[in-house]
């Protein structure tokens, strides 16, 4: 990766006092401040290297993998993944429950409650993956947007102030960003805000998307996925005002994301990455660091579960009846958690997420206390309190007590090596996934193997997105 930053270097004016680390093993990635620096680092992602080895393929791999076995995601979720991965679901993106989505499975076909077209939820994709500096997911949505006939300038001025964009767009565009960077801030304003422009469901697709791509944005970073030497084979057909493009083979073209930008936008510096300054100059640099708030004390923490013990959602939950209709006999009987309810009002996408959320939660080689002390880690970043609060349920079923399960907010010299080098994983994937380096992720790999460290990394992906949905919905966890 030393050459992204050379690049880098080459074509800004910005201090170079404050650019990363030489060592690209221990540094994270830089934040490419305008658009052609964006682009440069989008094309030099095709060189990246992956982060988790793989076996030797054999020719029985081979011949269930097709011409997959030449990809190395597909081949990382055939290894390392439970079930591997269908051809089916490489090309609707699903991975059988993990694989880097949420926990939640994205159907082809367009729900019937869900009324946000494709294009306007591919910009909220790009600010999502913009904040993020997800390059891998911003070049698909740049080749996407391009396809459903944006502009060139049209997609850089998203990186902008907004002020050319419509009330309704702007307040969406503020929406993304802060679910993505700042979920910790989350309040009751943000909802009444929307409601000015959308319906409850409305919010609510807006919300499952972004949370879904904030995901993806991890699972793509943590696995260290190289971006695609076809732009994803996006672009080739213009996709409808509401559907996904449809899964159709298309012959592979090489596409060069080193594309002109007009003037007027070559050097605007990003209003939507999170840029630092230099101390000294007051230059913007190119700097990616950790930006969340220190935990708050074990008395703080408290005080939040137990208000949100007590709280009124905010978006419309379906009755319990009537999402046990949707559901039947797949899912375990007795009351459903509001988080169930909340997905259920839509009947196509909400049951896929729900059904694709348990198999997180229940299937996979990580032992249930691992997974309900990573649902933890990552919802005290986030300040989800809902999941915050399930995890401790899940740990007080599993024998641990509160004063064992407050340990995870501070020091963990007491836990194993395996252990700390997980923790330190999920904590930094889930609140800032650019800070995550090569050297975060080799060190799992050599305490538990690459298998266990994509599931880990997957089941992170679940965390960071149950997080923001149940955190912008408010969902209430009353304690049992």
């Amino acid at each position: 990766m030393k050459r992204i930053a050379c690049s880098l270097i080459a074509t800004t004016c910005i201090s170079t006092t404050a650019l990363v680390a030489e060592d690209s093993l221990t540094a994270p990635r830089p934040i490419p401040v305008t658009r052609p620096e964006m682009k440069r680092l989008l094309e030099d992602m095709k060189q990246r290297t992956p982060r988790i080895p793989l076996p030797e393929l054999t020719e029985a791999d081979q011949e269930k993998l097709g011409e997959r076995g030449t990809q190395y995601e597909s081949r990382l979720r055939y290894h390392y993944l439970p079930g591997g991965a269908t051809s089916a679901q490489q090309r609707t993106g699903a991975g059988g429950g993990f694989g880097g989505f949420g926990g939640f499975g994205f159907s082809r076909e367009p729900d019937p409650k869900m009324s946000l077209d494709y294009a306007f939820k591919t910009e909220l994709f790009w600010i999502v993956s913009r904040t993020n500096n997800c390059q891998y997911c911003l070049g698909h949505q740049e080749s996407k947007l391009l396809s459903a006939g944006l502009s060139e300038d049209r997609i850089a001025a998203l990186d902008g102030d907004w002020l050319d964009f419509a009330p309704k767009e702007q307040s969406a565009y503020a929406f993304a960003r802060k679910v993505t960077f700042a979920p910790h801030q989350l309040s009751d304003e943000d909802i009444v805000r929307l409601r000015r422009h959308f319906t409850d469901l409305q919010i609510l697709e807006m919300t499952l998307s972004i949370a879904g791509n904030n995901a993806i944005n991890r699972w793509k970073e943590g696995a260290g996925i190289p971006q695609s030497h076809d732009g994803g084979n996006f672009g080739r057909t213009r996709p409808s005002e509401t559907a996904q493009p449809t899964a159709v083979e298309r012959p592979k073209v090489a596409q060069s994301y080193l594309t002109p930008t007009s003037e007027k936008f070559t050097k605007s510096v990003s209003k939507v990455a999170p840029l630092t300054f230099d101390e000294k100059t007051g230059a913007v640099t190119t700097l990616t660091v950790f930006k969340r708030p220190t935990l708050e004390s074990r008395a703080d923490a408290e005080r939040a579960l137990q208000t949100c013990s007590t709280r009124e959602p905010r978006l419309p939950l379906l009755s319990d009846s009537d999402a046990r209709e949707l559901l039947k006999d797949e899912y375990p009987a007795g009351p459903l958690p509001q988080w169930v309810r909340l997905l259920a009002n839509f009947p196509r996408d909400g049951k896929t997420r729900i059904l694709s959320q348990q198999s997180a939660d229940q299937g996979g080689d990580l032992k249930p206390l691992l997974k309900a002390q990573i649902s933890w880690i990552t919802a005290r970043q986030d300040r989800a309190w809902y999941a915050a609060a399930i995890a401790r349920q899940k740990m007080h079923d599993l024998g641990w007590s509160d004063d064992q399960i407050f340990t995870l907010d501070g020091d963990w010299s007491k836990f194993s090596a395996a252990e700390r080098a997980q923790f330190k994983l999920a904590s930094k994937l889930a609140a800032t996934p650019v800070v995550l380096t090569d050297a975060d992720v080799d060190a799992v790999v050599k305490q538990v193997g690459p298998r266990d460290t994509t599931q880990l990394i997957s089941y992170v992906t679940t965390c960071a997105s149950f997080n923001r949905i149940t955190e912008v919905a408010g969902l209430s966890a009353a304690p049992r």
